[in-house]
């Protein structure tokens, strides 16, 4: 795959949609999920798909508390991957996504645990550069 890559903590270009990590309740309160509603229009409530210039792929559960676990997070994932596959904006172009280091913050996995779930994602989509080596 040709693959983008960026650095993470690095704001999207051009209108991008925002992928990040949520919570099924929908509480963007910290984390990139904070950034997605402040700056990407995520709707407070909505923790799954898409969601103001944003996509929400849920790492955490209702009450926040709890983390899911990685194959409950493969099924998100999978769902993103095939919403992302050459879906075209109002001017006809295909959108580009922007994936932030889904899990790897207050879900507390690491990189090597979420990163793999993302391979095979249409070329559509920028990646973290410490996601590089399991993408590709």
């Amino acid at each position: 795959m040709n693959y983008k890559f960026h650095k993470d903590g690095s704001p999207p270009k051009n209108g991008e949609i925002f992928v990040f990590g949520s919570n099924l309740s929908g509480i963007h309160g910290a984390g990139a999920a904070r950034a997605a509603a402040a700056l990407f229009g995520a709707e407070f409530g909505k923790g799954i798909g898409y969601t103001g210039n944003c996509y929400a792929i849920p790492t955490k559960s209702w009450h926040i508390a709890s983390t899911l676990p990685v194959e409950r997070i493969k099924s998100y994932v999978d769902a993103f991957k095939k919403a992302a596959e050459n879906v075209r904006g109002m001017d006809g172009n295909v959108l580009q996504y922007f994936v932030t280091r889904v899990g790897c913050g207050l879900a507390g996995y690491d990189d090597k645990d979420i990163a793999p779930l993302f391979k095979g994602s249409p070329s559509n989509c920028s990646f973290p550069e410490e996601w590089k080596e399991f993408v590709l």
